[in-house]
């Protein structure tokens, strides 16, 4: 990846011009917030990371009341170079350059695909779908979940919804309005402190993610999805491999090297 010198971000996001909801059945579902959002400019720069260099560091001093490990995450914030880019690109996240990465390799968002993005709170994810599918071009198309309420992305789907309420896999397909070529899962359980306990979360999510996966996406489609190392997910790699030509491994440079998170890649479902 590259960065060409003089690029800037586009600022701080406008609010979006328009939004409205989807129906099922005929009436709008009480648990479902749809906003979808045509043109705008909260959308970064997709064409690199340039995050090598490092500022100075950031001390953080622990406050009377706040408990040492949000000191800790405090301290880790400030002083990560892809935060910092981050906010100067006009990305919502830092984890806008985990699919950058990945896709600067894979090279699977390209203008014109239809995209699901799970777990895509607070909307780095989707931004950078929208931009590289063109989707404010009317070329592609990107449908966005998450359970946390969430400001919508110009140019995308935007649904504040549990993924494992009962009513989710029809509403994203009606957003969708016919089969999806990517399906991304950035999603994960809140955390527990237990390693294990959380793992076994994080893989139950990624067990249904694949599952809405199998149900939408088109031959020759792709599933990407975040797990964390851990030796439990040998019944997810078995099912992806049994449905898709190519199954591994990805972990991007933005992944934090302390973090047992890292991201299956499927690619060709067979359907």
């Amino acid at each position: 990846m590259s960065k060409s010198k003089g690029t800037k971000g586009p600022g701080k996001a406008r609010k979006p011009p328009h939004a409205s909801t989807i129906k099922i059945s005929g009436r709008v579902t009480p648990k479902a917030t749809v906003k979808v959002t045509a043109k705008g400019t909260n959308h970064g720069n997709a064409k690199g990371t340039g995050a090598s260099g490092r500022g100075l560091a950031v001390r953080v001093k622990s406050a009377k009341f706040r408990p040492v490990g949000s000191t800790a995450w405090l301290k880790r914030q400030l002083n990560d170079p892809y935060v910092a880019l981050a906010k100067a690109e006009g990305w919502r996240s830092r984890a806008a350059y985990k699919l950058i990465e990945m896709d600067d390799k894979l090279h699977l968002l390209k203008p014109g695909k239809r995209v699901v993005d799970l777990g895509a709170a607070p909307g780095g994810w989707t931004q950078v779908a929208v931009q590289r599918v063109k989707a404010q071009d009317g070329k592609g198309k990107v449908v966005a979940l998450d359970i946390l309420p969430w400001e919508n992305v110009a140019g995308a789907t935007c649904i504040t919804l549990d993924f494992l309420d009962d009513s989710a896999p029809a509403i994203l397909k009606q957003a969708m309005g016919g089969p999806a070529d990517i399906v991304l899962s950035d999603m994960a359980a809140p955390t527990t402190g237990h390693g294990p306990t959380d793992h076994l979360r994080i893989i139950g999510l990624a067990e249904a993610a694949w599952q809405f996966a199998t149900e939408v996406l088109a031959p020759g489609g792709t599933f990407i999805c975040k797990v964390f190392q851990g030796g439990t997910e040998g019944k997810l790699l078995k099912m992806l491999k049994t449905r898709c030509a190519v199954v591994k491994h990805i972990k991007p440079p933005a992944s934090r090297k302390g973090s047992a998170e890292v991201y299956v890649v499927a690619l060709e479902f067979k359907g």
